[in-house]
């Protein structure tokens, strides 16, 4: 099997990060880039991540050995239909990014031409930016990325795909594509649902108690920082997987409605098993790891209460070219120290930002 030539179309977040990826581990493969936004190509070729951008989807195709679809569900399915329809010249094999994958498999399997074969693909990163200019080679670093099969596929062109994306290092998974929408269903899809139904009821309670988004801050913004995710790309998601969110809701509204009982009753014992039992379970999942939802690499840093304190941290991590996605300032009043929030993009860059600060011996930073 030939990678002489790839095709990414989405060059954004993860078909930019893709990209990169693949640039690093083989330099020889020639990479086209597609997408609707101009200037994520213009930098994806100034950075040197694909060699050529094309518009003509079906012409770039043809051209290619690879097609990376990393786009939403609904326009890979449409992708798919295009391709069903091209006189294909060579072997191709078609891999997404997509985060359900029965829809898109059935699909694939029913249009796609004898000399095409489908692998479902979906790299469980991000990140809370957009676009190519927040591609980082790094973002999919001992990420799961899970592989479904399709019924055509052979062991072969799994171990060519998985060669092809070597440089992402990232932990790779396979199984199959019923299996993927349940588990993902359950920790990201439904996840999703609940942070933003959180926060919608809290726009309806704070009409009334106006001060309620002033308290709302720390814990409740950090559980709900999902609500914040593109409506776009989540409407098609949940849409896509909606048969398994169906009875994912079903159930956790017998949980909400359990709980409900026990406050009617004053269960004193059952309510303090839930959260006790809540706890433990929470405590036995896995820590450091990335998984179906974007992780945040949150540093905590103390420093003193004085004029150019937090500059001062900053130009510690700027001479290390540590980029931050977020700052926030926990607690910053005068006689006390404060306390600031750091969000980084990676695993690598928490450890390196902790570490260089610490050595300064002025600050104490922990995580959680």
């Amino acid at each position: 099997m030939k990678r002489e030539k790839v095709l990414i179309v989405g060059m954004g977040l993860i078909g930019g990060s893709i990209a990169l990826a693949i640039r690093q581990a083989h330099p020889e493969v020639k990479i086209i880039g597609m997408d609707t936004n101009e200037d994520s190509l213009t930098l994806a070729l100034q950075k040197k991540a694909i060699d050529e951008k094309k518009d003509d989807f079906s012409e770039a195709v043809i051209q290619s050995d690879v097609v990376f679809l990393c786009t939403p569900v609904r326009a890979t399915i449409e992708f798919l239909n295009k391709i069903s329809s091209l006189n294909l010249k060579k072997p191709l094999i078609i891999t997404d990014v997509g985060s359900t994958k029965l829809e898109i498999s059935a699909h694939a399997e029913k249009v796609l031409p004898e000399n095409a074969v489908y692998l479902g693909g979906h790299p469980m990163a991000g990140s809370h930016k957009s676009g190519f200019i927040a591609a980082d080679p790094d973002l999919f670093e001992n990420a799961y990325y899970i592989f479904t099969r399709s019924k055509s596929s052979s062991d072969e062109q799994l171990a060519f795909l998985k060669d092809l994306l070597k440089g992402t290092r990232a932990k790779f998974v396979e199984m199959d594509a019923g299996t993927h929408d349940e588990i993902t269903g359950m920790v990201s899809h439904l996840p999703h649902i609940i942070s933003s139904a959180l926060v919608h009821q809290n726009e309806v309670f704070s009409e009334k108690f106006p001060e309620t988004n002033q308290l709302a801050a720390g814990g409740f913004r950090d559980m709900t920082r999902i609500a914040a995710s593109d409506p776009t790309m989540w409407t098609d998601i949940i849409l896509s997987n909606r048969r398994i969110l169906l009875h994912r809701l079903e159930e956790w509204q017998e949980e909400v409605a359990q709980v409900a009982e026990w406050l009617k009753d004053s269960d004193q014992e059952a309510i303090f098993d839930f959260f006790a039992k809540g706890r433990e379970i929470r405590n036995r999942l896995p820590v450091f790891k990335e998984g179906a939802i974007p992780a945040f690499h949150d540093l905590f840093v103390t420093v003193p209460d004085h004029p150019g304190s937090i500059a001062d941290v900053t130009n510690i991590l700027a001479k290390e070219n540590i980029s931050l996605i977020n700052l926030k300032i926990i607690e910053n009043r005068e006689g006390i120290m404060g306390t600031l929030q750091l969000t980084l993009k990676s695993k690598k860059d928490l450890a390196l930002a902790k570490q260089m600060l610490e050595n300064t011996r002025q600050y104490e930073c922990y995580t959680m």
